[in-house]
């Protein structure tokens, strides 16, 4: 367990960041830099915590960051924009974000003396439209310039190999993960398990994109949150890329909707839609690195991943 320690979190009030800030705020020093852009600390009451502190702000305003980091022991550099509509629809501001902002985190991460970890949040996007059981020495790969969705891919993966120079040049001690799909409790903005199960609890049309036939292993929010605790405090960690999904949570977009029409006992029909845009069909994490180097494996399958998810919605929306 991390203990005593001072910790930033850019982007600490988005999805992954506030579970993350939940497990760490009772023994620890949090500091949440965000822009407000998703904000899923506004769900909880972490925000009035006695041990985290929010600053609103900017990963492209460098000096803003600087003071935030200051004192930090441990970064983790979740901010950044994601979600295909958004990216669809801002791809310059999603390239300036995710690369000129993880340069500001590293150089203000590069400035802490005491710094003891940086944990970079990269994508399983990186892969391209068909991944299989990859692992991280695998090639990555990208779509033709022009479409429009690897613009958030090719800026995280140029992040990536951004914080791997400054370890490698400046000795910074980082780390970068590369999350697979990750639903649960708290998530806000984008996301079909999010989508579907807000449309199924109210009864309305559940939408797939095209046929359905798209496969994704789908990871629990908490145990993505205990990967990245083991990267923040494992030294063999340092200077290594992870893989971070559940590959035994395997399923079709059309057979994920069938089941959160079956949890939820909703009578929402499934309708299918036609998608235009580049789509990723097959992503499916190899974690064998993750097991061996952090201790890593998933714990939550994914009946009863989506289970707590609706409860979390369901009260959310009678609320």
């Amino acid at each position: 367990m991390i203990h005593g320690k001072r910790i930033l979190l850019t982007g600490g009030a988005g999805f992954i960041g506030s579970r993350l800030a939940a497990r760490l705020v009772s023994d620890n020093q949090v500091v949440v830099f965000d822009s407000g852009w998703r904000n899923s600390l506004g769900d909880t009451d972490l925000g009035s915590h006695r041990n985290l502190r929010f600053i609103k702000g900017d990963v492209l305003d460098a000096q803003a960051l600087a003071a935030a980091a200051a004192q930090c022991q441990l970064v983790v550099h979740l901010a950044g924009i994601a979600g295909v509509d958004t990216v669809l629809r801002l791809p310059v501001e999603t390239m300036k974000v995710n690369i000129i902002g993880t340069y500001h985190a590293l150089e203000a991460a590069r400035q802490i003396k005491e710094l003891e970890r940086f944990v970079d949040f990269s994508t399983s996007e990186v892969f391209g439209p068909y991944a299989y059981k990859v692992s991280e020495g695998d090639a990555t790969s990208l779509g033709a310039v022009g479409e429009a969705r690897w613009t958030y891919a090719v800026s995280k993966l140029a992040a990536e190999h951004l914080t791997y120079s400054y370890h490698k040049a400046h000795g910074v001690p980082a780390v970068s993960v590369r999350p697979f799909n990750v639903y649960g409790p708290w998530q806000v903005g984008e996301g079909a398990i999010h989508r579907f199960i807000v449309q199924a609890l109210k009864g309305e049309d559940i939408t797939i994109h095209n046929d359905g036939s798209q496969i994704r292993a789908w990871c629990y929010v908490d145990d993505m949150v205990d990967a990245v605790l083991a990267a923040l405090s494992r030294p063999e960690a340092v200077g290594h890329t992870f893989n971070i999904g559940n590959p035994r949570s395997v399923l079709t977009i059309y057979q994920l909707a069938r089941e959160v029409v079956r949890l939820t006992a909703s009578r929402s029909r499934i309708v299918f839609v036609p998608w235009v845009e580049t789509e990723v069909e097959l992503r499916i994490p190899n974690i064998d690195k993750a097991r061996e180097l952090l201790g890593f494996e998933p714990r939550v399958d994914l009946e009863q991943g989506l289970l707590r998810t609706i409860e979390w919605y369901r009260s959310r929306l009678a609320s």
